[in-house]
């Protein structure tokens, strides 16, 4: 009796150490996520590197990071800064007068009056459908502009987490394996079923970060292209919200480019709002298509609706994070229920049996 109650006791220290533990890194959260990411990201890349070099643990990690910072994070960082600052430059148009979102839509409604038509015949104002197109974006330009003062007031914040960032992810590489098995041999699930997990784990966080992400920034540098090609001004600005509206499935970056071929249709330039719109259709479009399956792989791909809403969900829950961390609960969701499922079928197989021999 005294034995149970010391080992509930304990367990009950346990939990609360721990949980007082993850509130002690919370704030931490993102670069640990996203050492996480590049160590498992990389790993292969490593395991390279250990039939070159041979097991040489910290010259193998500090290489892969190296290469990690070369193709991965500066560009990254040289994208964000250009990014908000260009977000930055149109806000303060906006606030000069020298852009008018309002006009650009009445001159669409002037070109196109059987749109304001079509949308009464459904009951839907357009001039209300004007007012939140015209309110999303000065509120997106002044987010971007705000995020630009924010980075220059928490400059120290931003490079103290990105420090951490890289820091733990060279120990992450280093002693993942051991770290693994560590974990597996703590928690009480059954060494097959953590490793299974562990598995699905690294096999999500793998396809959604190489995978979506390499699609997104391949769609939004297409269409940054052909939008400076066709001189539309802000290429990058467009480019990127592009990319992230590319990690969106079923609605993707034709958010962007329709708009804007429609744009340029209404102010009479029909040839580069055709060329838009077939290089929007064909190139943009038919990049996801063809390069998801590649990049991602069939077996690990989510249904569209089940990252569709667990994108938008993550990213209302852990914010910029949440497109990587939506579709990995998704799926560490639907695998628990695999799991259940296949063992409860399991289990009830056998039960039947043993109540046919008996009969």
């Amino acid at each position: 009796m005294y034995a149970k109650l010391e080992t509930r006791t304990f367990l009950a220290m346990l939990v609360g150490v721990s949980l007082a533990f993850v509130l002690l890194m919370k704030p931490f959260f993102g670069p640990i996520f996203w050492a996480i990411a590049i160590a498992l990201i990389f790993h292969p890349f490593q395991l390279l590197l250990v039939r070159w070099l041979g097991e040489r643990p910290n010259v193998n990690a500090l290489i892969t990071l190296a290469v990690c910072m070369l193709i991965v994070v500066i560009p990254v960082l040289v994208l964000v800064t250009s990014l908000v600052a260009e977000g930055l430059g149109i806000y303060e148009k906006i606030q000069n007068g020298d852009i008018k979102p309002g006009e650009y839509i009445d001159q669409v409604n002037t070109s196109f009056p059987a749109i304001q038509g079509l949308l009464a015949q459904f009951d839907i104002s357009f001039s209300e459908i004007r007012d939140r197109v015209v309110s999303l974006f000065v509120g997106g330009s002044q987010f971007l502009a705000k995020q630009a003062l924010g980075i220059g007031q928490n400059t120290a914040q931003f490079f103290l987490g990105l420090a951490l960032m890289v820091y733990l992810a060279f120990f992450l590489l280093r002693d993942g394996n051991k770290l693994v098995d560590l974990l597996i041999r703590a928690l009480p699930l059954g060494d097959e079923r953590e490793r299974l997990l562990f598995a699905k784990f690294a096999e999500v966080t793998r396809a959604t970060v190489k995978g979506n992400l390499l699609i997104a920034i391949i769609q939004g540098a297409l269409g940054g292209v052909i939008f400076w090609l066709l001189g539309i001004s802000g290429a990058l600005l467009w480019g990127v919200v592009m990319a992230v509206f590319s990690l969106l499935p079923a609605v993707g970056a034709a958010l962007v480019w329709v708009p804007a071929a429609i744009y340029l249709a209404a102010v009479g330039d029909i040839i580069p709002a055709i060329v838009l719109t077939v290089f929007g259709m064909v190139v943009i479009g038919l990049a996801d298509n063809l390069l998801r399956p590649i990049l991602v792989g069939r077996d690990t791909k989510l249904p569209d609706y089940i990252v569709l809403l667990s994108t938008l969900g993550g990213l209302a829950m852990f914010g910029i994070n949440g497109f990587v961390m939506g579709p990995l609960v998704a799926a560490l969701f639907m695998a628990f229920w695999g799991i259940f499922i296949r063992e409860f079928s399991e289990e009830t197989q056998k039960l039947e049996r043993q109540d046919c021999d008996v009969d």
